[in-house]
């Protein structure tokens, strides 16, 4: 004799089945579906990836590969065309597009913001990017309100400097070059159309910068390669890789390749800088309470210093390749050259000539 509890579970199997499949017991409605009336037509298939469909907005009617998310409206200067995160594809303009890599909210700054600020004068697009938000970036705050703090600091100082700026959301001190992190630096190298891409060297003190160079090593070629990201365009050739500047001599010495005179734009450069508070004044991650000014002269003495600080920093720079501003800008302009930025190129980008040189960075005489 079966035990009573299969014979239950039976019923229970059956009365599931039963609705399942839309039976209906004696005075039972049965469910109606209000689109049954509706019978919905099958799609079309999609057009092969990388077509070019036609899509209408605003207007006007306009071009672009598929697989590419698009917003329809044309308030912007640029394309409608997007990338993965909702940015806008910079356009072939004749207008050079440069991006730069910082591990944290002021590296970018830090490292080039001078020559940013020389580019945008001349009408070229630059964005800056902070692979990390920074969110542990100081001594006495951490998480989400230090991270919109620094966020909104690097927002000020793109204005100050004429250019755009992007903090990613990855935890200050996390960053790991994994293949997410380089499909979304390759993408947003891309969405940009970048002429010259620059970051840190992979040989440095701090994790996230060492990552951040290996990270922009790791896109270059691959930026170019379309079935690699292909929600995103393929750029049409291999951009110029630059490593920003630093003094860490293991296991190779930083090369200047590239010596850029700021002596034009150094105190906008400072301006900008001096928007990081949470850095710059109150000492940052490694700082204390000490640092903070207590009245309106001790603030006042606390800017004076940053000014000092980063004059100085931009001097050692000329100093130490001066024989490069002496090649790049001639003999006596070289040696009176005061402040200065330096890149090194990278060899897995594009290798540039002397001509090339110049078209990219039009302010050499």
């Amino acid at each position: 004799m079966r035990p009573w509890y299969l014979f239950s579970g039976g019923i229970v199997l059956g009365l599931l089945l039963a609705a399942g499949f839309g039976f209906t017991f004696p005075g039972e409605t049965p469910p109606t579906n209000p689109e049954a009336k509706f019978p919905h037509l099958p799609a079309p298939p999609p057009p092969p990836l990388g077509a070019i469909v036609e899509l209408e907005g605003a207007g006007a009617q306009f071009s672009m590969p598929l697989g590419i998310i698009v917003e329809n409206s044309l308030s912007t200067e640029y394309s409608t065309t997007k990338t993965f995160a909702g940015s806008l594809i910079r356009p072939d303009d004749g207008k050079l597009g440069i991006i730069v890599f910082g591990a944290h909210p002021d590296d970018c700054e830090i490292r080039a913001g001078g020559t940013s600020a020389l580019w945008s004068q001349g009408g070229h697009a630059v964005k800056m990017v902070s692979m990390t938000n920074g969110d542990i970036g100081h001594w006495g705050m951490a998480g989400g309100p230090l991270a919109l703090r620094r966020n909104a600091e690097v927002q000020a100082a793109a204005k100050i400097l004429g250019v755009t700026t992007e903090v990613l959301d990855i935890h200050d001190g996390e960053l790991m070059p994994t293949l997410e992190n380089r499909k979304i630096m390759t993408r947003l190298i891309r969405q940009w159309n970048a002429d010259i891409v620059i970051g840190h060297r992979p040989n440095d003190y701090h994790p996230d910068h060492r990552y951040t160079g290996v990270l922009m090593q790791d896109t270059a070629y691959m930026v170019a390669v379309p079935f690699l990201c292909p929600d995103t365009p393929p750029l049409k050739k291999n951009p110029v890789f630059l490593y920003s500047f630093d003094n860490f001599k293991i296991p190779n010495p930083f090369r200047p390749d590239v010596v850029v005179a700021i002596d034009a734009v150094i105190e906008q450069k400072i301006d900008a800088l001096a928007t990081m508070e949470s850095q710059f004044i109150e000492g940052g991650a490694t700082g204390n309470a000490s640092r903070l000014p207590k009245n309106e002269e001790e603030r006042k003495a606390a800017f004076t210093r940053l000014r000092e600080g980063f004059r100085r920093r931009a001097a050692q720079i000329a100093d130490q390749c001066r024989t490069k501003l002496v090649e790049l800008y001639g003999d006596e302009q070289g040696k009176q050259v005061k402040y200065a930025e330096a890149f090194e190129i990278c060899e897995y980008g594009r290798q540039p000539n002397k001509d090339d040189l110049r078209k990219l960075f039009p302010f050499f005489p």
